[in-house]
């Protein structure tokens, strides 16, 4: 079985539209979640949201595929574009054959479904862009950047709601694993900032009304009232470590377990025990090959609902019990919950503790939730030694998705 590394990274966020950026305000506990931009959002009863700020897809990627594209697929083409520039990939050194795409979206071209059903309804059927299907359908994200990236491996998309990123990353970890790819593009996007995206949660009552930014996403806290909406991307480049090796390929950090598992339990809801999220993280440190008490950090879901947020620090707790120094945050009190993206934004967050020796801070918290007696990221304790760390990700249907990573030797 060969050994993973990860070789690149890119991201599209809300805290930050490169790595660098997004690492440094992550680090720097800068809020993200502002007032609604995109739309008037007044009637959905939801003023804020994590969009993206500032965004110049010229700088990465070419004026008519941005203007011919939806949004999900320029934020993954973006994000995957500056991976395989930090990956030093860019132009080439891969066998293309060996070179793979996975690549994860919970929902897609939304944006593009919501404007060409309006056109439809408005105009007549006839309106309906020629681009709508391939505008609109998950597997464009991993279509486009293997068209780009001329990647002739597997070229997959994955779609398991909040999971879709980790999922993408762990399967592309285990496809280098077997054997079966030298290098993989890897990570998820979302681009649902828009009226039916936020008016649909909002109808599901998962969206914190909360108006102020800075109390509207607030993982763990008892006061928490709902999600926050996010979007963007991120990339991860893995690769086999004796290919990274072979071309001189700065390594950034290791894969070494996967776990994933499904509740069975309900539509919406997760298992209130954690079974199916514990069972995701016991798998992941077990191919990891560690002892859970050796786990320095662990990126947690805590999307700031009260379902989620009690039933992940319920298993936190029980595969953790003896480790009596992890430490847990979750970065949507900054970003918000950028669905299908999420996962991926925070493997790069994950990894970023791991190079940094520096854990984000969980903001927002001013009274944790005492069903969530797991010890919190914050400002006295967030400087320490990271080498192993896990990044969990739990979505509607119950797909559980745990990552774990190391630091390089």
């Amino acid at each position: 079985m060969s050994r993973v590394v990860v070789t690149g990274l890119g991201a599209v966020t809300p805290i930050g539209n490169d790595v660098d950026s997004f690492l440094e305000n992550l680090f720097a506990s800068k809020v993200g979640i502002a007032p609604i931009t995109k739309f008037d959002s007044e009637p959905t009863g939801i003023t804020v949201a994590g969009e993206v700020k500032d965004f110049d897809p010229l700088k990465r990627v070419d004026k008519k595929f941005a203007k011919r594209n939806d949004l999900f697929c320029t934020y993954a083409l973006y994000s995957a574009t500056e991976a395989m520039e930090n990956a030093g990939l860019i132009d080439g050194g891969v066998d293309p054959e060996e070179l793979g795409v996975i690549y994860g979206s919970g929902i897609g071209g939304l944006t593009t479904i919501e404007q060409q059903v309006i056109k439809m309804h408005d105009k007549s059927p006839k309106r309906v862009s020629p681009l709508f299907v391939p505008d609109s359908i998950i597997n464009m994200a991993a279509g486009n950047i293997s068209i780009a990236f001329n990647a002739k491996n597997t070229s997959q998309a994955i779609v398991t709601a909040c999971s879709s990123g980790t999922n993408a990353i762990g399967n592309a970890f285990e496809y280098i694993k077997q054997g079966k790819a030298q290098v993989m593009i890897a990570g998820g996007t979302e681009a649902s900032v828009n009226e039916i995206g936020i008016a649909g949660f909002a109808a599901l009552t998962a969206l914190s009304k909360e108006t102020d930014p800075k109390k509207a996403s607030i993982p763990f806290d008892k006061d928490r009232n709902g999600f926050v909406m996010g979007e963007g991307s991120a990339t991860l480049i893995l690769e086999d470590y004796d290919h990274a090796k072979a071309r001189g390929a700065k390594i950034l950090a290791e894969v070494v377990g996967y776990g994933t598992t499904s509740d069975a339990y309900h539509m919406t809801a997760p298992d209130p025990e954690g079974k199916g999220a514990k069972r995701a993280m016991q798998q992941a440190v077990k191919e990891a090959g560690i002892d859970e008490t050796q786990v320095d950090y662990i990126n947690a879901h805590g999307t700031s609902t009260h379902a989620n947020d009690s039933a992940e620090a319920k298993a936190i707790n029980e595969v953790f019990a003896n480790n009596d120094h992890v430490k847990v945050s979750s970065t949507k009190g900054m970003t918000g919950h950028a669905l299908g993206a999420a996962g991926a934004i925070e493997a790069v967050a994950t990894i970023g503790a791991i190079l940094h020796n520096q854990m984000p801070v969980n903001v927002g918290v001013v009274n944790q939730d005492e069903e969530c007696d797991v010890e919190l990221v914050d400002d006295s304790n967030k400087n320490a030694e990271v080498n192993y760390a896990i990044s969990n990700s739990f979505g509607f249907g119950g797909h559980n998705a745990v990552i774990a990573f190391k630091g390089c030797d």
